[in-house]
């Protein structure tokens, strides 16, 4: 079940380790529409839930995902170790740098650095 939690002022959506695996934007929707109906402007959600595809940008299921949350004024945490992913693809490493940079989308390690990332 997922926990509605404030950091620094900011609502967010802790989604648990366990849970559906997101595959796509009907997940993602599910967990949009979940953080809405609870006031949420960040959803953090475990590296360990996100399918594969996710990591494979060929797939166009992270565009797909993140795409998904910017329509909705949401921001998207990965939470967790991606260095798995980013060892073997120079374009993961690229794009998960980029969202870094940005605010709408973030890749953070643990939740000390989501919470000095949340200070703003």
């Amino acid at each position: 079940m997922s926990t509605l939690q404030t950091i620094h002022d900011v609502p967010v959506l802790l989604c648990p380790t366990e849970g559906e695996v997101i595959k796509g934007e009907r997940e993602a929707l599910d967990l949009i529409g979940n953080a809405g109906y609870q006031g949420a402007r960040w959803v953090v959600v475990p590296v360990e839930r996100f399918d594969e595809g996710f990591f494979q940008l060929g797939t166009r299921v992270a565009g797909d995902i993140v795409q998904k949350f910017v329509q909705y004024g949401l921001g998207l945490v990965v939470l967790g170790d991606v260095s798995r992913h980013t060892a073997d693809s120079s374009s993961l490493r690229d794009f998960v740098r980029e969202c870094n940079r940005g605010s709408q989308t973030w890749f953070v390690a643990d939740a000390d650095e989501l919470g000095e990332r949340l200070k703003g």
